[in-house]
């Protein structure tokens, strides 16, 4: 049951970059469709629900830094107010709540998840910093389209996607995690070719 959350998160970024792609290829252009962010928000919500589930404190943090970007997106594409007001009650509320949770009882979240005996702790800071890397392209993504007013994918998100991409693939590698293999792998041929699409049209 478990693995079908990650699946199913999986399936919907795998489809967010699929789609982006696509259109970027009808358009010789890197663009942000709406639809990048409305799988983004929902693939985000599963994942982290299954990082949970599978004690992996280097998936929630992940999903953590991101999830918030999303929402801003969707609001940038006018997308965000036309959701029902109590998705977006729950979908606002859900990480606040389970940060609260875990920081209930700090001294269990530490057991949990930084003294996992499945999970070595260089493997945890390992695996925490490509997920890192993998979420500060949204970082990057936000400030750049902040300062251009209107919701944009340029070149560096694609290069740090790249470059987080390949290092939580080999930590999935190691942790033998299905779902983030075949969550990434797929990526980065997507992330490539949006690079080359980047350069070509001098952005």
């Amino acid at each position: 049951m478990i693995y079908v959350i990650g699946f199913l998160a999986q399936v919907f970024f795998s489809a967010r970059i699929l789609l982006q792609w696509i259109l970027s290829e009808r358009a010789k252009k890197v663009i942000s469709p709406a639809i990048f962010w409305q799988l983004s928000i929902v693939g985000s919500y599963l994942l982290f629900v299954y990082g949970w589930l599978r004690d992996d404190f280097a998936i929630i943090l992940g999903q953590i830094i991101s999830y918030y970007i999303y929402i801003w997106n969707l609001d940038k594409k006018h997308q965000w107010k036309k959701l029902p007001f109590i998705i977006r009650t729950l979908l606002l509320l859900t990480p606040v709540a389970a940060i609260l949770y875990m920081l209930k009882d700090a001294s269990a979240f530490v057991d949990q998840f930084f003294r996992n005996e499945k999970i070595p702790l260089w493997l945890l800071v390992y695996g925490s910093m490509g997920q890192i890397i993998f979420t500060l392209r949204f970082v990057y993504q936000w400030i750049y389209s902040k300062r251009k007013d209107e919701s944009l994918l340029p070149i560096g998100f694609w290069v740090i996607s790249l470059l987080g991409a390949l290092i939580i693939v080999s930590y999935a590698i190691y942790r033998r995690d299905p779902v983030l293999i075949l969550g990434q792998s797929t990526g980065l041929i997507a992330y490539s070719r949006n690079i080359y699409l980047s350069r070509k049209a001098g952005n």
